[in-house]
């Protein structure tokens, strides 16, 4: 004759035993007891280590690679254009922890350029935080995100960007432009 000897029920997601519970708890407190009493031979409190809070109130530049083809997944051709554009502020918005946002044109063309329904899979951006000039405003700080042009995604991280590569006017951007065409011209000759 075979012994059977009796486990007790398992208990599910939905409806636990009575049973298992109880092992359950003596296993709990065991671990628990044994905690307790090696604290007690060591004589010292446990140490919760608290992360630094971050500083708020300085000024971020960081570059960052989105996949809009993601965030545009089942949503609909008419409203891909609008929702894309909102991606983009949220994502700024949730990574500075600003409430004013605002988008440069050049990326609105890039995002637009290709119609509503077909915007582009991966997307450049550089997001800069800074401090409010306006006397009137109600944000200390806002958001500029702006479009930087990439050949290629892979091994592109998050970065901070490089104070050479920061032009936010149009005018330094086109005397940036004739410095690189003359640079080019030297090297030519």
């Amino acid at each position: 004759f075979f012994l059977m000897v009796r486990r007790p029920p398992r208990s599910t997601q939905g409806v636990s035993s009575a049973a298992s519970d109880v092992y359950k708890r003596q296993g709990i407190n065991a671990e628990y007891m044994g905690i307790q009493e090696r604290m007690k031979e060591e004589g010292k409190k446990a140490k919760v280590e608290k992360k630094p809070k971050k500083d708020l109130n300085k000024e971020i530049t960081r570059d960052y690679t989105l996949n809009l083809h993601k965030r545009l997944h089942k949503i609909q051709f008419k409203k891909r254009g609008k929702r894309a554009v909102h991606e983009i502020l949220r994502f700024a918005k949730k990574q500075m922890w600003t409430k004013d946002v605002r988008m440069d044109t050049e990326l609105n063309h890039f995002l637009w350029k290709n119609g509503i329904r077909h915007m582009p899979n991966k997307v450049r951006v550089r997001i800069s935080k800074k401090k409010n000039q306006d006397e009137d405003a109600k944000e200390p700080f806002f958001c500029l995100v702006q479009h930087v042009d990439v050949d290629d995604f892979s091994k592109l991280r998050t970065e901070k960007a490089k104070a050479q590569t920061l032009i936010s006017n149009k005018n330094n951007l086109f005397i940036h432009f004739l410095e690189k065409k003359k640079k080019k011209k030297k090297k030519k000759v």
